[in-house]
């Protein structure tokens, strides 16, 4: 089996040592990922804005494994709050179809206040999955 690191940037990575994911065959696991927005140099007050930038992120890193966010397995949701539960939950719903991945949601407390939300996941490639990103990108 072949293994490979994704990294995405962040200056979190190599502080704390870490890949944004592992390719270990046809399993992806994505570290716990927040919405850090590079345009505007932090994070959105909003935890639903928050939770898509880190969608955006997961994507990316899935589309380097030659993988999708269909691929996806298993999901924790990690939150600041519980107010944000609903809001966050609803953009899951609507992020995942059948058949939807696993899901634990849990309230923490973050290293930097702003973050509202981390969601991290593992995924398991699929055979038709290639192709498909393949033609994503036609």
């Amino acid at each position: 089996m072949t293994r490979k690191a994704i990294y995405s940037g962040s200056p979190f990575e190599e502080l704390a040592g870490y890949s944004r994911a592992v390719v270990d065959g046809d399993w992806i696991f994505v570290s716990g990922t927040a919405g850090y927005d590079p345009e505007i140099g932090g994070f959105d007050p909003d935890a639903a804005v928050q939770t898509r930038r880190a969608l955006d992120i997961i994507a990316a890193a899935l589309a380097e494994a030659d993988s999708s966010m269909r691929d996806i397995v298993s999901v924790r949701v990690n939150l600041a709050s519980r107010d944000d539960v609903s809001a966050v939950s609803r953009l899951l719903g609507q992020t995942f179809s059948d058949p939807r991945p696993t899901n634990t949601t849990v309230i923490v407390g973050f290293a930097v206040e702003e973050i509202k939300v981390e969601l991290e996941v593992i995924a398991r490639r699929q055979a038709d999955t290639a192709a498909d990103v393949a033609k994503v990108g036609q």
